[in-house]
C-alpha cells in the first residue's frame, strides 16, 4: 500500500497536470496547476508591478519634508513631524489591508483595490498642487517661495496624500505576500525560489525609488512639482493595468476568516477552564474534526509548551465530549489545538516584532532630519546643485550591493563554516546585525553633522547650502543604513512570513510595515520632545529652523544609545523565541 502511495506521488509530481502540494487554487478557485500558475513568471510580474509603485509612492514622499517647507511654508520641525506622521499612517492601513485579505477578499483582490485608491490620490493630489498649491508658477524651488494657502486648499492636499497613504498601505504587506504565494514551499526548488523572492522584492522597492529619488527628485527640487506628481500618477497606474494583466497566472490562498473572532474565542474558553485540572500530555487536548481542525485546508501547527494556561482553550470537558458525540461543538467553549497555537504564535512575535520599533525611528530619519541636514551642506559641483533627497539614491545602490554580497558570499560562506546544511545565517541573527550596523549609522551621521557645523555660517537667514562641507560626506551614514535594510528588513519580510500561520500570512508582512508606522510616530514623538526640552531658557533647540543654532548630532548619538540599548534587549527576546512547528515541518530559527 505503501509503495502504491509512493508510486501514485511520483506520477503526480512528474505529470504534465502536476498540482501545487501547499493548497494554493488558480483564479476559478481550482486546484493551481504547477505548469500553468506561479513561479517566476507570476513573480515576476509581481517584482515588477511593486518597482512602479514604489516608484509613484517615494515620487510623492521623497520630497514631501521639502513640499511643506518650501510650498505650504512649515518650518523644519513641523514637516519633519508631519511627514513622520504621514509615513506612519500608510503603514497603519497595511494593517487594515492585511485583515481584509486574510479574512474575506483574499490576497489579489485586496491588492487590486487598493492599487486603485492609490490612483485615485495621485490624480487627486497632481490636480490640487497644480491648480490650488503651486501658485505662483513654478514657486517652491529653492529661492521661490509661494503664497499662502486656504484651509480649503491645505484640506485638499491633506485629503490627496492620505489617499496615497490609504492606498499604498493596504495594498503592500498583501502584494509581498501574494508574490511569495507564487512559490510552493513544498517543492524543494520553489522552496529556494520563494526565499530569494523576498530579496528580489526589496531589490525592486529600493530600484523602483531610484527613478524617484533622482530625476523625479531633481524636478521637485526645482519647482516642478506638479510634473513629478503626475508622473507619479502615470506610473502607479500602469502598474495596476500591468498587475491586473497577470490574473490569469496568479496562485491564491482561500481566505481564512477573521482572525479576531478564533482569537477571542481561544481567550474566552481558556477562561471558561481556567478552575479545570489540566491532562499531564498534550496528546489528550482537542485536535479538531471536520472544519475545525482547519480553516480552508491550512497546515495544523503542533502542540508548544509556552503560554500554557491557553492550552486550557483545548481542555475536553464531559460537557464538550456530550457535543461532540451530538455532532456540535460550540468554539467559545472548545478550541482545536491548532486555533489556540495560532494565539501563542501572535504572542511568540509581538517581543520581536516591538524591538525592530526603534530601527524604524532610525530608517525614517532619512526622509526627514537626513534631506534637512543635506540641505544645509555644500550642494553644488561645479553649476550643478545636487537635491539633498537624492542622496538616498546612495541608500537604493547600497542595498543592491549588500543583497548580492549576502546572497551570494557571506551566506554561503557562513554556510561552509558552520559545515551543516542550513541557510547561514538565521533570519534573527540578520536583523540582529542590521541592529548593529544602525548604530554605526548614527555615529557616522552625528560626526558628519558635527563637521558640517564646524564649517557653517552661524548669521545666514536662509541656510540651505550655508556649509562649506559637501554633502557627499552624508554617502557613509545612507550606504550604512542601506546595508542594515538589507539585514533587518529583509529578514524582518521572512522572519513573519515564515512564523505566521497559513491563515496569517498578510498580517506578517504588516507586521513589518506596522513596525516602520510606529517607528515614524515614536520618531515624531523624539522630535517633539527634544524640542520642548532643549528650548527651555529661551535656547534655540536641537532641531531649530536654522540647524546652525542647533544640535542635530547630539539626536543622532541620542539614537545611536537608543538602539544599542534595544540590541541588548533583542538579543534577550531571540534567545527566547520558540519557532512556529508545523504538521511534519519544522523550521528552526534562533541566534
Amino acid at each position: 500500500m505503501a509503495s502504491l502511495e509512493v508510486s501514485r506521488e511520483v506520477k503526480f509530481k512528474e505529470g504534465e497536470e502536476a498540482r501545487t502540494l501547499d493548497g494554493t487554487v488558480d483564479f476559478c478557485g481550482n486546484p493551481a496547476i504547477r505548469a500553468r500558475s506561479g513561479r517566476w513568471v507570476a513573480g515576476i510580474i509581481i517584482l515588477l508591478n511593486q518597482g512602479l509603485a514604489t516608484l509613484a509612492f517615494f515620487g510623492v514622499g521623497v520630497n514631501l519634508v521639502l513640499f511643506l517647507t518650501r510650498v505650504l511654508q512649515q518650518n523644519n520641525a513641523d514637516a519633519a513631524n508631519n511627514v513622520s506622521k504621514w509615513t506612519g499612517t500608510v503603514y497603519i492601513f497595511s494593517l487594515v489591508g492585511a485583515f481584509l485579505s486574510d479574512s474575506y477578499w483574499g490576497r489579489y483582490k485586496t491588492c487590486a483595490i487598493f492599487q486603485v485608491i492609490f490612483v485615485i490620490g495621485l490624480v487627486s493630489l497632481s490636480l490640487s498642487s497644480y491648480i490650488f498649491l503651486v501658485k505662483p508658477k513654478d514657486c517652491g524651488g529653492i529661492d521661490s517661495p509661494c503664497q499662502s494657502h486656504s484651509s480649503l486648499e491645505i484640506g485638499l492636499f491633506y485629503l490627496s496624500i492620505y489617499l496615497v497613504a490609504l492606498g499604498n498601505g493596504g495594498y503592500q504587506p498583501n502584494i509581498a505576500t501574494l508574490g511569495a504565494d507564487q512559490f510552493d514551499e513544498e517543492d524543494p526548488n520553489e522552496g529556494h525560489s520563494k526565499v530569494a523572492f523576498f530579496s528580489y522584492f526589496y531589490l525592486a522597492l529600493n530600484l523602483g525609488s531610484l527613478f524617484s529619488n533622482t530625476i523625479l527628485g531633481y524636478f521637485e527640487d526645482e519647482g516642478m512639482w506638479a510634473l513629478g506628481f503626475w508622473v507619479s500618477a502615470g506610473s502607479a497606474f500602469l502598474a495596476l493595468i500591468l498587475f491586473l494583466g497577470g490574473t490569469t497566472r496568479y496562485r491564491h490562498f482561500k481566505p481564512s476568516g477573521n482572525p479576531l473572532s478564533r482569537f477571542c474565542q481561544v481567550i474566552v474558553a481558556a477562561i471558561r477552564n481556567w478552575r479545570m485540572k489540566m491532562p499531564s500530555s498534550a496528546e489528550d487536548l482537542y485536535e479538531g474534526v471536520g472544519k475545525d481542525c482547519s480553516n480552508n485546508g491550512v497546515r495544523r501547527i503542533l502542540h508548544t509548551d509556552e503560554f500554557k494556561f491557553l492550552d486550557r482553550a483545548a481542555f475536553i470537558s464531559p460537557e464538550d465530549s456530550d457535543n461532540q458525540e451530538q455532532g456540535c461543538n460550540n468554539l467559545w467553549r472548545l478550541c482545536p489545538i491548532t486555533q489556540v497555537e495560532e494565539v501563542k504564535c501572535i504572542l511568540r512575535l509581538i517581543p520581536i516584532w516591538l524591538c525592530t520599533i526603534i530601527y524604524s525611528v532610525v530608517f525614517t530619519q532619512m526622509a526627514s532630519l537626513f534631506v534637512e541636514q543635506g540641505a544645509a551642506m555644500k550642494t553644488t559641483v561645479s553649476t550643478f546643485r545636487i537635491p539633498p533627497a537624492s542622496m538616498s539614491s546612495f541608500d537604493i545602490l547600497s542595498v543592491a550591493a549588500f543583497i548580492f554580497i549576502y546572497r551570494r558570499v557571506l551566506d554561503p560562506l557562513v554556510g561552509r563554516i558552520k559545515k551543516t546544511d542550513s541557510k547561514g545565517l538565521t533570519e534573527l541573527q540578520r536583523m540582529g546585525i542590521g541592529l548593529i550596523i544602525a548604530i554605526i549609522a548614527m555615529i557616522a551621521a552625528g560626526i558628519v553633522e558635527c563637521y558640517r557645523l564646524k564649517y557653517a555660517q552661524k548669521t545666514c537667514t536662509h541656510c540651505e547650502g550655508s556649509s562649506s562641507l559637501s554633502i557627499f560626506w552624508q554617502i557613509p551614514q545612507y550606504a550604512l543604513i542601506g546595508a542594515s535594510e538589507v539585514f533587518m528588513y529583509v529578514g524582518q519580510l521572512e522572519f513573519f512570513n515564515a512564523q505566521t500561520p497559513d491563515g496569517l500570512k498578510s498580517f506578517g508582512s504588516a507586521l513589518c510595515m506596522t513596525s516602520i508606522s510606529l517607528g515614524n510616530y515614536v520618531s515624531s514623538l523624539l522630535v517633539t520632545m527634544v524640542m520642548k526640552i532643549s528650548t527651555e531658557d529661551h535656547m534655540p533647540g536641537w532641531i531649530p529652523g536654522n540647524l546652525n543654532k542647533g544640535h542635530l548630532d547630539r539626536f543622532y548619538f541620542l539614537l545611536a544609545m537608543l538602539t544599542a540599548v534595544d540590541l541588548v534587549v533583542y538579543v534577550a527576546c531571540a534567545k527566547w523565541y520558540k519557532c512556529i512547528k508545523m504538521e511534519d515541518r519544522e523550521n528552526e530559527y534562533g541566534v
